[in-house]
C-alpha cells in the first residue's frame, strides 16, 4: 500500500531539514582535524550511548535481521544477548576505558591510527586502514540496500532513486560535518528509532490478538516449516534448531556469533570510545546503551518471527512464501509494515529506517573515508590531517559503497554484516585487545595475527562457507562448485575458524617475547 504522498514527503522533509540542522551545527563546531576526527574527545554520554546504539543498529538489524528472523525464526533472540552482553557491557567496559585513556594520550584519531601508534608501526596502521577501505564498503552497501528496499516499497519510488537518494542526503552533513555532525544526528535517529520500534512492538502484538496468542500460534506453526528448511535441522520458529545440524551452524556461529563477537572490533564502533571526556561517561552511556541494544534488536528478532502468524492468518502462507520466487528476505520486513500498519505508522516507520539507516551510514562514510586518508593514502604527512582532504576520502568512499550495493544480490543484508563484522573480529580483535592491555605489545605477534586472521577468513569465505562463497562466486568459477568441503564444515562461519587461530598467533608469539625479555633481563 502506498501511504498519502503530501503526508510523506511533510514528514520527511521535516526530519530531513532536522538532519541537516544538526550537520550545520556539527559543521560550525568543526575547527580542527581532531574535531572532524573524534569530535573533539568531549561528547555527552547521552550522545556516545546513542551514537554507538544506533551506529551498530542499522536497516540490517530491522531488516535484514528481522527478514532473517521470519526465516529462521526466534533463535535470533541469542544474538540480542550477545549485544547486550559483548556489544555494550564488555565492549565499554573492558575495551572503552582503556581505549580512551590510551587514545587520549597518544593522540590517536582513527582505528588504525590506534593500532599504529601502539605498535610503533606503519604496516599496523596500513594494513587496518586496507582493511576498512576494501571490506566496509560491503557492509555499507547493506544498508544503503536496507533503506532503499523499503523507501521502494512503500513509496513506489524506483530502486536506483531511493538508494541515490538517501546516501547524498547522509553525505551533505557527513562530509561538513564531520564526526560532531554525525554523532549529534546519531542521537536523534536513535531517539526515532526507540519510538518506531516501540510501537511496532506494541502493534504487531495487538494485531494479532495479544503476546500469549501472538506466540501460541507461531508455535503452533511448527508444521508449516518448509521441507528444505526441516532438512537443514529446523524444527519450528520458537525452537532452537537441532543441534548440528546446518541450520543450527549458520544461526549460531554466522548470525549469533558472527555479529555478537564481531561488534567488539568495529573500527567505527571503536571510535566512539575515543570521543568520551572521561571514563565516567563511558560508565553513563552503558546504561542507555544497553536498554537502546535490547529494544532495537529484540523488537527487529521478535516481529520478524511473528510475522509468519499475521501472512498465515491475513494471506494463508508463511512470510518466506511472501517474499518472491526466488526468495529475497530482505523484503519481508517492508511488506509486513506496507500490509498490517495504518498509514500514519508506515510514514513514521519510513522515518525510522531512514534514521536507522543514515545513522549507520554516516558512521560508516565517515570511517571509510577518515581511514583512507589519515592511514592508508597520506599517513605520516601533514595532508592526513587536512579537513579538505578527508572530506574528499569521504566522498571516495561514498562512490565505492553505492557502486558495491549496485552489485550486491538479494537476501544479503544479514550476509553482508555478518561478512565485514567476522573480517573485522578476525583480524582485528586479539590485536586490539593485546594493544589496549598488554605493556609491551608484540609487533611481530600483531603482524601474524592480522594477517593470519585475515588471510584465513577470506579463504575459508570465498571456498568453503556455502553461503559466502556463492555471493563472490569465485569458487564455483574456478572449482566448479560451492565449497571444498562437505557439511557441517561448508556451513560453519569463517570466524570459528580464523578467530582462534589470529588469537593463537598473537599469544603463542606474545608470549616468546615476553620470555625472551625476561631472560634479557638482569637479576
Amino acid at each position: 500500500m502506498a501511504v498519502n504522498s503530501l503526508l510523506m514527503m511533510g514528514i520527511t522533509a521535516v526530519y530531513v531539514a532536522m538532519m541537516l540542522v544538526l550537520g550545520y551545527l556539527g559543521y560550525r563546531k568543526t575547527k580542527k582535524a581532531e574535531d572532524y576526527l573524534v569530535a573533539g574527545r568531549d561528547a555527552h554520554p547521552v550522545v556516545i550511548a546513542l551514537s554507538y546504539g544506533s551506529t551498530f543498529i542499522s536497516t540490517s538489524a530491522i531488516v535484514g535481521f528481522g527478514g532473517a528472523a521470519a526465516a529462521y525464526g526466534m533463535s535470533l533472540i541469542w544474538l540480542t544477548v550477545f549485544n547486550i552482553g559483548i556489544g555494550i557491557l564488555l565492549a565499554f567496559v573492558i575495551f572503552g576505558k582503556r581505549t580512551r585513556e590510551i587514545g587520549q594520550r597518544i593522540k590517536a584519531v582513527t582505528f588504525p591510527d590506534l593500532m599504529g601508534k601502539i605498535y610503533s608501526s606503519q604496516f599496523m596502521q596500513v594494513a587496518s586502514g586496507l582493511v576498512i577501505v576494501v571490506a566496509m564498503p560491503l557492509y555499507t552497501a547493506a544498508v544503503l540496500i536496507g533503506g532503499a528496499q523499503f523507501i521502494t516499497e512503500t513509496l513506489g519510488v524506483s530502486y536506483s532513486a531511493s538508494l541515490i537518494g538517501f546516501t547524498l542526503i547522509t553525505a551533505v552533513y557527513v562530509i561538513f560535518g564531520g564526526l560532531i555532525a554525525v554523532m549529534y544526528t546519531d542521537a536523534v535517529q536513535g531517539a526515532i528509532m526507540l519510538v518506531g520500534m516501540t510501537i511496532l512492538l506494541v502493534a504487531t502484538y495487538l494485531i494479532l490478538g495479544g503476546v500469549n496468542a501472538a506466540h501460541t500460534s507461531l508455535t503452533a506453526m511448527s508444521n508449516l516449516v518448509p521441507a528444505s528448511f526441516a532438512q537443514q535441522g529446523m524444527t519450528g520458529w520458537t525452537t532452537m534448531p537441532i543441534f548440528g545440524s546446518a541450520n543450527w551452524l549458520f544461526v549460531i556461529t554466522t548470525l549469533v556469533l558472527g555479529v555478537g563477537i564481531g561488534v567488539l572490533a568495529q573500527p567505527q564502533l571503536v571510535v566512539r570510545f575515543m570521543t568520551a571526556k572521561d571514563n565516567r561517561s563511558l560508565n553513563r552511556a552503558v546504561m542507555v546503551g544497553g536498554p537502546f541494544i535490547l529494544m532495537m534488536t529484540g523488537v527487529a528478532f521478535t516481529v520478524g518471527a511473528l510475522t509468519n502468524v499475521y501472512f498465515h492468518q491475513t494471506q494463508g502462507k508463511i512470510a518466506i512464501q511472501m517474499a518472491g520466487t526466488p526468495p529475497n528476505i530482505d523484503t519481508i520486513m517492508p511488506i509486513f509494515i506496507n500490509s498490517a500498519m495504518p498509514e500514519w505508522f508506515i510514514a513514521l516507520f519510513m522515518i525510522t529506517l531512514l534514521a536507522a539507516a543514515m545513522s549507520t551510514l554516516s558512521s560508516l562514510f565517515h570511517a571509510m573515508g577518515t581511514a583512507l586518508i589519515c592511514d592508508v593514502w597520506g599517513r605520516g604527512r601533514e595532508c592526513a590531517l587536512s579537513l579538505k582532504a578527508n572530506k574528499l576520502g569521504v566522498i571516495v568512499m561514498i562512490f565505492a559503497s553505492v557502486i558495491v550495493a549496485f552489485l550486491m544480490p538479494g537476501s544479503i543484508i544479514a550476509i553482508a554484516t555478518t561478512m565485514f563484522m567476522g573480517l573485522c573480529a578476525s583480524a582485528f580483535l586479539p590485536v586490539f585487545a593485546v594493544a589496549v592491555y598488554c605493556k609491551k605489545p608484540d609487533l611481530t605477534a600483531a603482524k601474524a595475527s592480522l594477517v593470519i586472521g585475515a588471510i584465513t577468513w577470506c579463504l575459508w569465505a570465498l571456498f568453503v562457507n556455502a553461503r559466502y562463497s556463492a555471493v563472490f562466486g569465485l569458487a564455483k568459477a574456478t572449482l566448479g562448485t560451492p565449497s571444498i568441503l562437505s557439511t557441517p564444515w561448508s556451513a560453519i562461519d569463517p570466524i570459528i575458524i580464523a578467530l582462534p587461530l589470529s588469537g593463537l598467533a598473537i599469544l603463542i608469539l606474545q608470549a616468546r617475547n615476553c620470555r625472551k625479555n625476561n631472560e634479557n633481563t638482569p637479576s
